[in-house]
């Protein structure tokens, strides 16, 4: 968040925020291209069908799961009411010492110069309340005005002087919003301040702070992928600040450190929890392309989030809920609210409720300006609060997240299976004005007879009401309202196989890859079989079985994402939980006719200019030819192109040739441009098809 001078009212985001708002003009200007698709349904009467199914397995639920900010400029950061609100919430993890007053604050003077510093605000004090919360703490050390001598002070003391096991570390805070893209409002005193030597004082800070105590983790500053400044290369660094940081920190740092505020209306910003998906995936590609060895060691943490909208009302609550629920089920291993206090902002009614712009879980108590409207009583807990109590009922630390979908988008679905048995789903009903009846069809799990277990959060309500009522196929959601299920099983269980473990993917071809496994260990009948599946959606494609730990997968479409799971299967015939997902992407087809080269000529933030080149690998000239690719995501969008006939139908694109490039000698090459548009993650596309045959990808 913002550096403020003063007890912050509200966080005002920095005006590079609106790069999505920007974007989604830029898609309405295409200048004439030819741009069809669906149009938007009516609210359909039927019921939304949900589908759950327990034998996809995703990430399981961390320790660490559910944090919060605390900020030195709030003076109830260390009281035992915020702390006991805090605990009762299930906080497991607490971000000190508070945003972009990270770069600005000196532990051990307890001083942030240019800012206020609030009483009873200092180190101990924190760790004081962390523990009181039961949480453990993320220390933010100071890059911009401070050293790596200081930040090793820190450790020292925190770990060696006091004992306090202080693991998680992070150098920086927002630090691409230093001046170096254009704008600034994260403090750097230094000269340089690319994205390179942050990278390179980053291994500094490490290596600093590791000599004091080798077991901390160390984290650095990404962005957000499709979010400024994402793609932009500025000065003389080798690319974006992802790559940059990466590829020269990547081998020193244990995890790295994203920021997201959506932004837009309250329903904009519920539709862009859509966008996690794929943006969790690019991190993880990142890491994988420019992280160096072994980059699979490195966590993600999402340590500040918020909306642009009724930051304290019903969709704040709603996107916590969303936004934390997804974020997970991509294996990140915390996500942290901002903030526990902020105070009154732009007072504004949203969905009937008066939302005070106040981007707190918690009432700061107080007032506007002029006195004429106050906040609820100090530590009353706004309706984020009362969500983040919800996703401590719903996904308990070791709990598996699972798959689970729904066929209408103002309808999420997010569901975890229990070592006991049970099962748990979240569903969130974004539509503000209408009540949704859902059904609910499960696949790897039979529910019992019984009523289920259920908590709702209503628009406008005082908290979390527990009920048992209903039936575990169908049920009927209340306008904007966050519903958990809790289902026992229709029998008790007994001994089934453990879960092999964490797969990986090998020799992976255009057509083929290996897949690889720990054995699962004994329990209860021996083992007879592993069985591998795709996630298809939420269907569970078998794709094989084998009594041995690696199992090649074939007939595989080129230029495809898979994720799959392995599951155990013993000699009594019981069935395991799924393995942990394994995602990899197929190439193009090793031995083609053609190849493709897609290559990014410049990038903005939410549009770019791509050329695209057509290398013909036959021994015969095209004569006439037409390229199509399909984008990955629904937000990206060919604008205007060149040297070609460009349209775009849906997410798939067609390249036509023009007269004066329909010929390609045997050996050579052609090229075509566009300006591309963006208004989420820019995930390139993997497949291009040349006259109807696969090309390899360059």
């Amino acid at each position: 968040m913002n550096r403020v001078s003063a007890p912050p009212s509200r966080p005002s985001r920095r005006g590079p925020g609106r790069a999505t708002a920007l974007a989604a003009s830029l898609l309405l200007a295409t200048g004439g291209l030819a741009v069809t698709g669906p149009s938007p349904a009516d609210a359909a009467a039927d019921p939304v069908a949900v589908t759950v199914n327990a034998n996809a397995g995703l990430a399981t639920v961390p320790d660490t799961a559910l944090g919060v900010n605390h900020a030195i400029w709030d003076s109830q950061l260390g009281t035992a009411e915020t702390s006991d609100l805090l605990k009762a919430a299930g906080v497991r993890m607490m971000r000190y010492p508070g945003g972009s007053y990270a770069d600005i604050y000196h532990w051990r003077d307890h001083t942030a110069p240019g800012g206020y510093v609030a009483p009873n605000t200092d180190f101990d004090t924190f760790m004081a309340a962390a523990r009181r919360v039961g949480a453990q703490p993320m220390i933010i050390a100071n890059y911009g005005t401070g050293t790596p001598a200081e930040a090793a002070d820190w450790v020292r003391y925190a770990n060696v002087t006091k004992g306090y096991g202080a693991k998680w570390w992070t150098v920086g805070n927002e630090n691409y919003g230093n001046g170096h893209y254009g704008s600034a409002w994260e403090a750097d005193d230094h000269p340089d301040k690319s994205a390179s030597q942050y990278a390179r004082l980053v291994v500094d800070y490490a290596d600093a702070m590791k000599a004091v105590d080798p077991t901390i983790k160390v984290g650095a500053v990404l962005t957000m992928p499709g979010n400024w400044p994402d793609g932009i290369t500025a000065g003389s660094d080798p690319g974006p600040w992802n790559r940059t940081v990466l590829s020269i920190a990547g081998p020193k740092v244990d995890f790295v450190d994203v920021h997201w505020y959506p932004g837009g209306t309250a329903a904009e910003s519920l539709a862009r929890t859509a966008h996690i998906d794929e943006a969790a995936h690019l991190l993880r590609d990142q890491l994988a392309r420019y992280a160096g060895p072994n980059a699979a060691r490195i966590g993600i943490s999402f340590t500040e989030l918020n909306v642009g909208t009724g930051q304290n009302t019903q969709p704040g609550a709603l996107f916590l809920a969303d936004a934390y629920s997804d974020l997970l089920e991509n294996g990140v291993f915390t996500v942290q609210w901002w903030n526990v206090h902020n105070g009154i902002g732009t007072v504004t009614d949203v969905a009937g409720q008066t939302d005070y712009g106040d981007f707190g879980l918690l009432s700061s108590g107080t007032c506007t300006a002029d006195g004429t409207v106050c906040e609820p009583p100090l530590n009353t807990p706004f309706a984020p609060y009362h969500a983040l109590s919800m996703m401590n009922l719903f996904a308990r630390p070791g709990d598996q997240l699972v798959r689970a979908a729904t066929d209408e988008p103002l309808v999420t679905a997010h569901a975890v299976r229990r070592a006991d048995g049970d099962l748990a789903v979240l569903l969130v009903n974004k539509d503000p004005a209408n009540a949704r009846p859902v059904t609910i069809d499960y696949a790897g799990f039979t529910p019992s007879g019984a009523a289920p277990t259920t908590y709702s959060l209503t628009n406008g309500a005082s908290g979390v009401v527990t009920g048992q009522s209903g039936s575990a196929g169908s049920r009927t959601l209340p306008a904007y309202s966050l519903t958990t299920l809790v289902l026992r099983p229709s029998s008790p269980v007994t001994a089934h196989p453990a879960p092999p473990g964490q797969p990986t993917a090998s020799g992976v071809t255009d057509r083929s890859a290996t897949i690889s496994w720990s054995p699962a260990p004994p329990k209860g009948a021996p083992i007879a079989k592993y069985e591998v599946y795709r996630q298809n959606g939420t269907v569970s494609e078998q794709l094989g079985e084998t009594a041995g730990t690696s199992f090649t997968v074939d007939n595989l479409v080129p230029g495809t994402r898979y994720t799959l799971n392995v599951l155990t299967r013993d000699t009594a015939g019981k069935v395991s939980w799924s393995s942990s997902p394994v995602t990899f992407t197929t190439a193009g087809p090793a031995d083609s006719g053609c190849t493709v080269r897609l290559t990014t000529a410049s990038d903005w933030g939410n549009g770019w200019v791509g050329n695209v080149e057509i290398v013909n690998n036959g021994a015969n000239p095209v004569d006439g030819w037409t390229l199509t690719f399909t984008w990955p995501t629904g937000w990206q969008q060919v604008s205007s192109g060149w040297s070609a006939t460009w349209t775009q139908t849906g997410r798939t694109v067609t390249v036509a040739a023009t007269d004066d490039n329909r010929r390609i000698a045997a050996g050579g090459s052609t090229t075509a441009g566009f300006v591309g548009a963006y208004s989420g993650p820019n995930v390139p596309p993997t497949g291009f098809v040349l006259n109807g045959t696969p090309c390899s990808v360059g």
